[in-house]
């Protein structure tokens, strides 16, 4: 069935959308929570059964399988207040009450649902014909949950290790497969093989002979290869993708997984042209595998959707990229943080975002995950780290551990953000007697490190007025770089007239186009990465500069041709973009330039030893 709203709003941080559900699935607006902090989702399941008088028993970290548990009981609770909502939005259409119309506003200009419904009351006043045609067309936002795949810490009962089924992503999986949804589990963050394979567990995930599921699988890529070989690899245990939902690889929020330079026209082109055999081919591995188990196998042919987020600002570059490339939906994330309505921020942290500019917004290395993460200058989660390095004792106290992930110096895994790893990491730098500048460098690099596990679930609680005596109040916050062309605090009618092109919401007009915005991040850090390997370039960098340099250059040439051919869309802007591409290319070609230089430098140094 056709979506209500060609958009969705992606998972942000661990508590931004940790209830987005709750304000704007009612609307017919499909939204993601992410599952990483079992803790919060239980601080706010409280909250929330004391806030509409539901019964509440804690579920403690005595319980078996608590993890799990927690996370279930949040999901059924969501689910059980948003068809409370949207039954109440439905009985209320006949009086055309405030969350009917607004309903009915916050649909794209072309929905064919006002029409018929105006149509309707011309018509008839009666009720129940009315009502019969309101449980037909209007429709609920999904309720889909983000696991990310590498966020799987083993767990232990004293000391001794619990089975793999209870790590962190089994849990949360376990946990989201328990619950009432009939969603989707949006997996990030790259392949993980066990959880992959713990999946075909849950006849949840299986097609019924109609072709439909009671649990979808959405996978999360930033290009064509890794969605095949994911999608393959899940198909070879009777698993089906129902979505995949590329993200750029840099112009986006929250962790930054970059290509090897592949661009998001380039990628959204390959997955246009490639869609039909991507699907046909996995379909086929995933029947043998039906067969092989001896389960339904689908009367009809399975279908895959493919939506695309990151970067995307305005309703033109909505439309084009969803007339274009055929896609299904589009992610809009980062400005949804300035949109109470939808998400959940404390009032300090919004303010911060209100004012932020390019400036402020950049490429981080403070992720525990090892992993590029778009930061905010001047969060109050990294003011509160330097408070601790000031006083000679960096790292955080990690009262959650859910990135505990590091093995280099107990079994049990240490976070790198953590107190405990930091002071050791220090004691060993200390005893390799380098000089002042490289030690600082190296010591640097350790000390950079933020508990973000924490900070990016505490502005839910201080939105909350909830207690942080575990957390701290220190927020981070990973706004893409879109966010700096926002600057005012917007109502869920704001954002979708936006959306829409009913409003416009950007009051700078300086503010680049999606793909040469994106371009941009990707030579800088192309230019990051030639800096870092002037010191002492291998093989293996070389070959990687190279291949990075040679794909933004092919995307550079593919935009080329795009935007000269363009007949309709983005005039005002063509020759500035054409003109950008030719600057990207004189960059791109002095940059290939200097890898040779520094090629022959090594080759001339190896020779003269």
């Amino acid at each position: 069935m056709k979506k209500t709203h060609s958009f969705h709003i992606p998972v942000m941080g661990i508590g931004f959308t940790i209830d987005t559900p709750l304000k704007v699935a009612h609307y017919g607006i499909d939204s993601v929570i992410s599952l990483v902090d079992d803790i919060l989702l239980e601080k706010l399941r409280k909250m929330y059964s004391e806030k509409f008088e539901i019964a509440y028993t804690e579920i403690t970290d005595k319980v078996e399988d608590f993890r799990a548990k927690r996370i279930t009981s949040y999901l059924n609770l969501m689910n059980d207040l948003v068809d409370q909502k949207f039954e109440t939005l439905k009985n209320v259409a006949i009086e055309k009450g405030d969350e009917f119309k607004a309903y009915l506003n916050m649909l794209p200009s072309g929905s064919s649902i006002k029409s018929e419904f105006k149509s309707l009351l011309d018509k008839t006043s009666n009720v129940s014909e009315i009502k019969n045609w309101v449980s037909q067309n209007l429709k609920k936002g999904h309720i889909d949950v983000n696991i990310m795949t590498k966020v799987d810490k083993e767990n232990y009962r004293k000391d001794d290790k619990l089975p793999i089924e209870y790590n962190d992503a089994h849990a949360a999986l376990r946990g989201f497969v328990n619950s009432d949804l009939k969603a989707s589990v949006v997996l990030s963050a790259g392949m993980n093989p066990r959880l992959f394979a713990y999946m075909n567990q849950f006849d949840s995930f299986y097609p019924k002979a109609n072709g439909t599921f009671d649990k979808k699988i959405i996978l999360k890529v930033s290009d064509y290869r890794s969605a095949l070989i994911q999608g393959k690899f899940l198909a070879k245990k009777g698993l089906w993708v129902s979505e995949y939902r590329i993200e750029s690889g840099l112009n986006c929020g929250g962790h930054a997984f970059a290509t090897d330079g592949y661009l998001l026209g380039p990628v959204l082109q390959e997955f246009k042209e490639k869609r039909e055999a991507l699907r046909m081919s996995i379909e086929d591995v995933m029947k043998k595998e039906l067969i092989n188990q001896g389960r339904v196998i689908p009367e009809s042919a399975l279908k895959i959707e493919i939506t695309a987020q990151g970067g995307v600002g305005t309703q033109e570059e909505h439309d084009f990229l969803i007339n274009k490339y055929q896609l299904d939906s589009i992610g809009w994330g980062s400005p949804f943080l300035l949109v109470p309505e939808a998400t959940t921020v404390d009032e300090k942290t919004l303010n911060k975002l209100v004012l932020a500019k390019e400036e402020d917004l950049y490429l981080s290395d403070i992720s525990p995950l090892g992993v590029p993460f778009n930061n905010l200058k001047d969060n109050t989660k990294d003011f509160e780290k330097e408070v601790l390095i000031n006083k000679g004792r960096p790292g955080s106290a990690c009262p959650k551990k859910f990135v505990a992930l590091n093995k280099e110096f107990k079994e049990k895994g240490i976070c790198t953000a953590s107190r405990e790893y930091q002071y050791l990491k220090i004691k060993e730098l200390d005893k390799e007697g380098l000089d002042l500048k490289e030690y600082q460098v190296k010591f640097n690099k350790i000390i950079e490190k933020s508990c973000t596990c924490v900070g990016l679930g505490t502005s839910a609680l201080l939105a909350y007025n909830l207690d942080t005596k575990v957390e701290g109040e220190g927020v981070s916050v990973c706004p893409g770089p879109n966010m700096a062309y926002y600057s005012k605090v917007m109502s869920l009618k704001n954002i979708t007239d936006h959306i829409y092109g009913r409003d416009n919401m950007i009051s700078r007009p300086d503010r680049p186009n999606l793909f040469i915005k994106e371009l941009s991040i990707y030579i800088d850090f192309l230019k990051n990465k030639l800096e870092d390997a002037k010191i002492a370039m291998n093989k293996k960098e070389e070959k990687y500069l190279v291949t990075f340099t040679k794909n933004l250059n092919e995307g550079v040439l593919y935009y080329k041709s795009m935007f000269s051919d363009l007949k309709n869309k983005f005039q005002d802007i063509k020759t500035d973009v054409l003109n950008e591409l030719n600057e990207s290319e004189k960059t791109l070609e002095l940059i290939t330039n200097e890898i040779q230089n520094l090629s022959i430098q090594n080759k001339l140094k190896s020779v003269a030893v």
